[in-house]
């Protein structure tokens, strides 16, 4: 018999509660998002990165990267719940490049906020880390979209902040598209700054699980494989921050 998705994410849990971290294929990762009727929306929702603003925040430091933004709430009977909007947030020893300010970007547009596609993946990391976390009755989700485009004569930065934590409890990646793009190579490293493990999210779906609160990660700077065409990395990234237990 052919593992399933479910067998899938029983080894990706499995590594991420011994190695902090877990790669998980596209095929897998849709399967579980997904689940018995899948979704047809997807080339709807990937679509949407067209329409990202760009990050002022970075453009005033001379970097480029477009994104939107939305926080969610898990109560305890577990429904996925969109909050008002409001401004992210880390701290300095999170994010050396930009921490200890409100940052307000351009919010996720309803049509996604809401949408089917969006919120199985929300229930999917909420059900794939309570895994970890069994005892958080509660949770706070940020979500972010990001589209990273490499310039003619400059790499495009995932994290321009370098390799970093985030500041929450867990964090997932999912890859929504590559065009004309090289690298972008995630890796994951230890305190003490040791690489833990190298992995490239290169397909749909394809998809990073870090717990965040043992474990660093970066991303390698991505180049157009021919910079005369149009080239970009989107990603959706999903961070929880436990706050509340059972």
């Amino acid at each position: 018999m052919a593992p399933t998705a479910t067998d899938a994410m029983a080894v990706a849990a499995a590594q991420a509660q011994a190695d902090g971290f877990a790669f998980v294929a596209g095929d897998a990762m849709r399967e579980w998002v997904q689940g018995a009727q899948p979704v047809a929306g997807w080339e709807r929702f990937a679509a949407s990165w067209e329409s990202l603003g760009p990050d002022p925040y970075l453009a005033a430091q001379g970097r480029q990267r477009r994104r939107r933004h939305a926080v969610f709430a898990v109560g305890r009977e577990g429904v996925v719940e969109l909050q008002p909007h409001q401004p992210h947030f880390q701290a300095l020893e999170y994010n050396p490049l930009q921490g200890d300010i409100e940052r307000w970007f351009e919010p996720v547009v309803p049509e996604v906020a809401g949408s089917a596609e969006l919120r199985r993946i929300l229930e999917a990391g909420r059900d794939f880390f309570g895994r970890l976390s069994p005892g958080t009755a509660a949770w706070r989700i940020e979500v972010h979209q990001f589209r990273i485009e490499p310039g003619a004569d400059a790499p495009g930065e995932p994290t321009p902040e370098g390799v970093h934590r985030d500041g929450v409890d867990f964090v997932l990646v999912l890859m929504v598209d590559r065009h004309n793009i090289a690298s972008g190579t995630t890796t994951i490293h230890a305190a003490d700054g040791r690489q833990l493990g190298s992995f490239t999210l290169a397909e749909p779906f394809d998809a990073a699980l870090v717990d965040d609160r043992r474990v660093f990660h970066g991303v390698t700077p991505v180049e157009a494989m021919d910079s005369r065409q149009p080239s970009h990395r989107d990603v959706l990234v999903v961070t929880y921050r436990a706050t509340g237990v059972s």
